[in-house]
C-alpha cells in the first residue's frame, strides 16, 4: 500500500513531476541554458578554481553551447526534448555557473528573452547563496510575479569540514540566511546536496537532510558524487583514494534521506546525470533507471515513504510489524489507552499478549478496546513486576514495548518513574528470548519524562552485548523519542 499522498505514479515520494502536473495539468521540460555567467568562486571574488568536484562547464554539462544565443540554445534543446515529449511546456533553466553573478541589467536581459518563447511557463536560475545582491532581489521578487520562478540553490553539505575540503568558499549561515530572504520574498527555493562527499558517514548524510526540514526550502535535488576527468576532484581521488559509494550504499542512504525529509519538499532529482564521454567513478551512476527502480523497490519492501520517520509511531509500528509473527507471545508494558495492546493482539493472533499498567483506568479502558479478542491477559500493576508475574516465561518473549509518560487524557500527575522503569527494562532482557526485542518510546516534554529520558541514555550505554538503535524527531528536541534494543 503507498500511504503518500502527493503521487501520480505510485511513487513513495513527492516528484517534481507530479507537482508539475497539478500545477500546469501537462509535461514539464526543462530546457538548461548556459548564459555566460562566471562564478566568485572562480574569479577570486571569494575563491579560485571553484568547487573540486565541478567541471568546466560550471555544472551546465548538458547546457546549451555558451556560444549560441540562448533562443538557439533552448530552441535546439526543445527540439530533442519534443521527441520524447509531445504538447509539453517548459521551464527555462539558467544551470551553467552562478546564474545571479551579474548586474542586474544584463540578469534582465537574459531572463526576459527566454521568458518570450512560446510555452514557457516558467524559469529556474541555479546560483549561489553568496551571489545575490539586495538588487538582485529586489528584481527577482518582481520576475516571480510575472512568472514561475524557482531559485536553485548549492549547499552540498552542512557540515564545515566538508565545505572546506570542496572549496565551497560559503558557510552554512550564508546559505540559510538566503534561504530565508528568499521565502520571505515568496520565492521558492531549491536547495542541491551531494552524497558520497568525501569521508562524510551515512549519518553526516541524513544530518543535512534534518537541518534542511528546518529550513523554509520548497525543493531538493540530491546528487552522487562524481569524479569527471580533469576536475580537481579527479587529482584529489588519486593522491587519497578515498571511499566511494557503492549502488547498494547510495540506494540505502537515499532511501534513509527521502524517510527522513518533510513530505511538502518537492524532490527534483535522486541521482545524478553525468556525462559518460568525461565520467571516471562510479560508473554505475549510467545506469539512472536501475538507480530509480532500486529506491521505489526498497521504499515499498520497507513500507516507508517520504516524511515517514517525522512520527515515531510510525516507526514502532513498523517495529512490531517486523518482530511479531502470529504465534508470538509478546507484552506491553504500559498498556495506557489500549491502542498498543489492540495493535500487538493483531499481530499476535495465535500467540498472547501481555498487558502491565497501574491504573484501572487504563486497563479498563484497554478492556472496552480488545472486546472480540481472547488472545490476552492484562495485569493492574506496575511493569516492575512483570518478570515475577510472568517467570513460567523468562527468556520466551518476541517482544516487549514501552510507551513511558503519563495516560492519555488521564491524570498527569501520575506517570512512570525512573527507578521502576529502569528496573523493567532491565528485567525484559531476561524475559527476551534470543530474537526478541526491546521498543522504547521515551517522552522527554515533562519533568519525570526528562529524568526518566536521562537515565535511559545512561543505561543503554552500559549495554555491550545488545543493539540500540535511537530514532529522534530533530525539529521538536522535546518531543517523543524511540529506542530499538536487540540481542
Amino acid at each position: 500500500m503507498n500511504h503518500f499522498i502527493y503521487s501520480n505514479q505510485n511513487k513513495r515520494y513527492y516528484t517534481v513531476d507530479y507537482f508539475y502536473k497539478q500545477k500546469f495539468h501537462c509535461k514539464i521540460s526543462k530546457i538548461s541554458l548556459d548564459a555566460g555567467f562566471s562564478c566568485p568562486n572562480i574569479d577570486g571574488t571569494v575563491g579560485y578554481s571553484g568547487c573540486i568536484y565541478c567541471s568546466k562547464k560550471g555544472s551546465g554539462d548538458f547546457a546549451g553551447n555558451k556560444e549560441d544565443s540562448l533562443e538557439k540554445q533552448f530552441y535546439d534543446i526543445k527540439e530533442k526534448m519534443d521527441r520524447k515529449w509531445k504538447n509539453a511546456k517548459y521551464i527555462a533553466y539558467f544551470q551553467a555557473h552562478t546564474n545571479t553573478y551579474a548586474p542586474v541589467k544584463i540578469l534582465k536581459e537574459k531572463y526576459e528573452c527566454v521568458l518570450k518563447i512560446k510555452d514557457v511557463v516558467g524559469i529556474s536560475i541555479a546560483t549561489r547563496c553568496d551571489a545575490i545582491s539586495e538588487e538582485c532581489l529586489d528584481y527577482l521578487t518582481e520576475l516571480n510575479k510575472k512568472t514561475f520562478l524557482t531559485v536553485e540553490l548549492g549547499l552540498q553539505t552542512i557540515h564545515e569540514s566538508t565545505s572546506k575540503l570542496i572549496n565551497r568558499c560559503h558557510t552554512l549561515e550564508c546559505f540559510d540566511h538566503m534561504v530565508k530572504k528568499l521565502h520571505e520574498r515568496n520565492i521558492k527555493v531549491t536547495a542541491h546536496i551531494i552524497n558520497g562527499l568525501p569521508y562524510e558517514t551515512e549519518e553526516m548524510m541524513i544530518k543535512t537532510i534534518e537541518h534542511l526540514n528546518t529550513l523554509p526550502i520548497w525543493g531538493i535535488k540530491i546528487h552522487m558524487l562524481h569524479i569527471l576527468k580533469n576536475t580537481a576532484l579527479e587529482k584529489f581521488y588519486q593522491q587519497k583514494k578515498f571511499p566511494i559509494l557503492t549502488f547498494d550504499d547510495y540506494i540505502r542512504i537515499v532511501v534513509h534521506q527521502i524517510e527522513h525529509l518533510r513530505k511538502d519538499i518537492v524532490i527534483h532529482r535522486i541521482t545524478g546525470d553525468p556525462d559518460p564521454k568525461e565520467l571516471i567513478k562510479p560508473t554505475w551512476l549510467l545506469k539512472k533507471f536501475n538507480i530509480l527502480n532500486a529506491i521505489d523497490k526498497a521504499l515499498k519492501k520497507r513500507d516507508t515513504y517520504q516524511g515517514f520517520c517525522s512520527s515515531i509511531l510510525n516507526y514502532v509500528r513498523r517495529s512490531m510489524d517486523y518482530y511479531i509473527k502470529p504465534k508470538d507471545i509478546v507484552i506491553d508494558a504500559t498498556v495506557g489507552n489500549g491502542k498498543d495492546t489492540l495493535y500487538l493482539c493483531k499481530k499476535a493472533s495465535e500467540g498472547k499478549v501481555f498487558g502491565f499498567d497501574i491504573q484501572k483506568q487504563a486497563i479498563d479502558q484497554t478492556e472496552k478496546r480488545l472486546q472480540g479478542y481472547h488472545n490476552y491477559q492484562l495485569f493492574c500493576c506496575s511493569h516492575l513486576y512483570m518478570k515475577e508475574t510472568l517467570k513460567d516465561y523468562i527468556g520466551k518473549i518476541s517482544l516487549i514495548v514501552f510507551n513511558l509518560g503519563y495516560l492519555p487524557k488521564g491524570k498527569k500527575e501520575i506517570t512512570t518513574k525512573v527507578s521502576s522503569t529502569l528496573q523493567a527494562l532491565k528485567d525484559s532482557l531476561d524475559l527476551l528470548n534470543a530474537k526478541g526485542a526491546l521498543l522504547i518510546t521515551v517522552y522527554p516534554g515533562h519533568e519525570e519524562g526528562a529524568k526518566e529520558s536521562k537515565a535511559i541514555k545512561e543505561w543503554i550505554t552500559t549495554l555491550r552485548n545488545h543493539q540500540v538503535k535511537e530514532f529522534h524527531n530533530t525539529e521538536n528536541p522535546e518531543a517523543p523519542y524511540f529506542i530499538e534494543i536487540t540481542k
